[in-house]
């Protein structure tokens, strides 16, 4: 007997589910199953002592009913044709791999990657055999984020590997660049107060440098950077308001408790990774001393705040909290997306569907949903390089101790001169010891969970509410006042929520600004994938799931 056979209980023996399955159905064939339409389940009857009235339960419809719903979402992905997965060519282009991910193998003096070393990551991400993954040789202790996961199936939705994105920036390129510029701002930047940016002269030298890139891709205002438009994202609403969103401000309503968004942060002027030996080190993949931390828990106040706080966050952590503040009395029914059911019915209430635990399991289940996709990216496709690693080629190149096709537009912007003012090298002044994470760029992990689970929020609820007391952390973050300005909405606040997790990691030091558009858009995308699938397990009459994307178009799932 085939093991697959074999039940899991007490070892006795079972037909096996395909076989199991058909003789439920009465010897159905596949081929009949695939045609069948299910007649509706008769209503039950009323119960009894007997028993009577419960002929439904066990009932073959709704096991071919259940079957049938399983099939549709199978059958649609499967017509969907495969998509081009285009890279940047750097990988190809540089024999050195200057432009691709290497941390945590092999480098030589100057930080260049073992090619060998490059050769046996890429026969492993080839073959996806654990033996090849294992063969890989490390240069530290630091170990490889799960690239075998980039392989993983998914059951709802898109398969991880079905989504496709644009090629991020060419090493060489005036976009890429900008970018490099843009990060080095944010660094430099770090603890200044956002309720400062309007006249902090760093920030307005920062927003002046900016403006003279001939690609660089963030908002501007009149066609230049401005101090209002600085590190903000591109989404609806996003320059509306306070830098930081509402979300991340306001109290979480936690069960039987409501917790205050005061946080442990680092300390000021804390920054790493500024002598070439240390920068050299974490490539290599050695372990970092810890961070200093600031003693007093603080509102999110400036960017140093924003960078910690997603260095220790988890990945449904901003997505659960602003659900559970969406469900709470403070927003009430109101909030609700008009398309809910249970809006306008007069004997039931939302629970298990369109209601909270529905809310708050699907804003969990599409995180992990977006990062598979996400990993699938990272590693089988782009293997983009780290701002760190690139910093690296930046100050070689300054300091004349090899040269990297690094466009002109940075190496003559004033960052660099800003940099080396305040930390007397042109390395990348990073806010984590350990600088980035042990897994390549491109898109941002962070950015992708969290543009999904801001896309199922979308869909639960009224992108247009107006926020009720809106409050603004002072410059010390220590007490949170109330906001006095336009109003800020819910949908607003999502995508700035969204932008402010997604480029907070770029303040960080280690991400790139197209690696958080691009992981917000494929995050959305994982979502409206799942809440397509999930459409169709709905019995309430429904109208679908309406939401404004973050390109700012609507669709209805």
């Amino acid at each position: 007997m085939d093991p697959r056979d074999r039940s899991i209980r007490d070892g006795e023996p079972e037909l096996p589910p395909r076989r199991a399955f058909l003789a439920r159905m009465g010897g159905l064939g596949a081929a009949t199953l695939a045609g069948v339409v299910a007649p509706p389940l008769a209503p039950r009857g009323p119960e009894t002592a007997e028993g009577a009235g419960i002929e439904a339960i066990g009932d073959v419809r709704r096991h071919l009913q259940a079957y049938q719903v399983r099939q549709k979402s199978a059958l649609r992905l499967l017509r969907r044709p495969p998509l081009p997965h285009p890279d940047n060519g750097d990988e190809s282009r540089y024999a050195s791999r200057l432009g691709s991910y290497s941390k945590c193998l092999p480098h030589d003096d100057h930080g260049n990657v073992d090619g060998p070393a490059y050769g046996k990551l890429l026969a492993a991400l080839a073959s996806g055999r654990k033996a090849d993954f294992e063969a890989i040789p490390m240069g530290g202790t630091v170990k490889l984020a799960n690239p075998q996961s980039a392989r993983a199936f998914d059951l709802e939705g898109f398969d991880s590997n079905e989504l496709a994105l644009p090629a991020p920036p060419e090493f060489s390129s005036a976009w890429e660049a900008s970018e490099m510029a843009e990060v080095y701002w944010a660094a430099l930047t770090r603890d200044v107060p956002f309720t400062d940016y309007e006249t902090d002269a760093s920030i307005a030298q920062a927003a002046s440098d900016l403006s003279g890139f001939s690609d660089f891709r963030g908002p501007k205002e009149g066609g230049s950077v401005t101090p209002a438009t600085l590190f903000r994202g591109d989404t609806p609403e996003d320059l509306v308001g306070p830098y930081i969103s509402q979300f991340l401000w306001r109290d979480v309503p936690y069960g039987p408790i409501t917790f205050a968004q005061k946080y442990r942060t680092a300390a000021a002027g804390t920054d790493y990774m500024t002598s070439f030996a240390d920068c050299l080190a974490r490539q290599r993949g050695g372990a970092a001393s810890g961070t200093v931390f600031d003693p007093t828990p603080r509102y999110i106040r400036n960017g140093r705040d924003l960078a910690e706080w997603l260095h220790r966050d988890f990945s449904i952590q901003a997505g659960v909290n602003t659900a559970l503040m969406l469900l709470s009395p403070a927003f009430g029914p109101a909030a609700l997306d008009a398309g809910n059911p249970y809006l306008t019915s007069l004997t039931q209430g939302s629970f298990v569907t369109f209601g909270p635990p529905h809310v708050i399991d699907l804003v969990a289940r599409v995180a992990n949903a977006a990062l598979r996709a996400a990993w699938y990216q990272k590693w089988l496709v782009h293997r983009r390089v780290r701002p760190e690693a690139f910093g690296a080629r930046v100050h070689h190149q300054v300091t004349g101790v090899a040269t990297s096709p690094i466009h002109s537009e940075l190496l003559s912007s004033g960052a660099l001169s800003a940099v080396f003012s305040a930390k007397g090298t042109y390395l990348l002044p990073m806010a984590y010891a350990e600088g980035c994470p042990a897994h390549p760029a491109y898109p941002a992990g962070h950015a992708a969970f969290i543009g999904a689970c801001v896309t199922v929020l979308k869909a639960f609820f009224k992108e247009s509410f107006v926020i009720p007391a809106p409050v603004v952390a002072g410059a010390d973050g220590l007490s949170v006042t109330p906001y006095a300005g336009p109003d800020l909405t819910v949908g607003g606040e999502l995508n700035k929520l969204a932008a402010n997790v997604a480029l907070g990691r770029d303040t960080a030091g280690v991400h790139w600004r197209s690696d958080g558009i691009e992981g917000l858009n494929l995050g959305e995308a994982v979502a409206i994938g799942v809440l397509e699938d999930l459409r169709g397990t709905y019995t309430e009459e429904f109208g679908g799931f309406s939401l404004t994307k973050f390109d700012g178009t609507t669709v209805t799932v």
